[in-house]
């Protein structure tokens, strides 16, 4: 896909999304769409919302105020079991990983599959096997998740999301915590997999260089709303002193060091 904007209706559309947290806004009116066929980035510092963003797309949180559309449905317009039944269409890759400890690597790929379906024993496992295939970790298949490493672990984790061929995968942070070879993998894989399977992804990442390499667009979210979205390259040439300050990782700028408090003389002579 080409990184830019198409004049296709998106696949998720999210319009004046108002979202409360202990009387606190964590969205304030944010407008989002996320097109078909791309990879899409929801960029920011921790504790901006990014995950929550996610868990308002799948249904799992109700917005205060606003709509969230997936596919042309209102998400949280639906029942139950429409809910339960538009989820099948997305992945999801936890930050976590979120493997079941007790199962095998091609357990934890069959789960979904057997959850959600009745097809053969004989088919459950070709089809894991492709998955598994997809991410380079066929032959770990009988393998324990804590005989993984951390990116392996990752691995399977991505191949589960994948298992019932979803029309969009939520990545949430991929790359935390990953090491050089196994970040450039999953970096690879991600971009590999939206296109080889016509996915739509959702990247939620605050690592800038990784995202930005594989992302067609860009939001850069923060102090509940969107601080402003294009393509990568427009991105990390801002004219937002702000947006500068986060793509490039700049120690000065708008964001302070210090968490808001009285001045440091106060504190030091204000007490007994």
């Amino acid at each position: 896909m080409a990184k830019g904007r198409s004049v296709e209706k998106p696949l998720v559309r999210i319009r004046g999304l108002r979202f409360l947290r202990a009387g606190r806004a964590i969205f304030d009116g944010v407008d989002l769409d996320i097109l078909r066929g791309g990879v899409t980035a929801i960029m920011g510092p921790s504790g901006t919302g990014k995950t929550t963003l996610l868990k308002l797309i799948a249904g799992q949180l109700r917005p205060n105020a606003g709509s969230i559309e997936f596919a042309g449905e209102d998400i949280h317009r639906l029942r139950s079991k429409e809910l339960y039944r538009l989820r099948m269409r997305m992945g999801m890759l936890f930050q976590s990983g979120a493997l079941l400890t007790d199962l095998s690597v091609f357990d934890n790929v069959a789960y979904p599959i057997r959850e959600h379906t009745r097809l053969p024993e004989s088919l459950i496992r070709r089809l894991v096997l492709l998955k598994l295939e997809a991410v380079g970790l066929r032959g770990a298949r009988d393998l324990m998740p804590s005989e993984l490493s951390g990116g392996m672990a990752r691995r399977v984790a991505l191949a589960r999301a994948i298992a019932l061929d979803p029309s969009m995968v939520m990545y949430d942070e991929p790359f935390t915590g990953q090491d050089p070879i196994s970040m450039g993998i999953l970096i690879q894989l991600v971009r590999r997999l939206n296109d080889a399977s016509r996915l739509t992804s959702i990247v939620v990442s605050h690592d800038v260089k990784e995202t930005a390499q594989i992302a067609d667009y860009i939001y850069v979210i923060s102090q509940g709303r969107v601080m402003e979205h294009g393509v990568p390259e427009r991105l990390l040439d801002s004219d937002s002193a702000w947006v500068r300050q986060f793509m490039h990782g700049l120690p000065d700028g708008p964001v302070p060091f210090h968490y808001p408090a009285q001045s440091l003389e106060q504190d030091l002579f204000s007490g007994p």
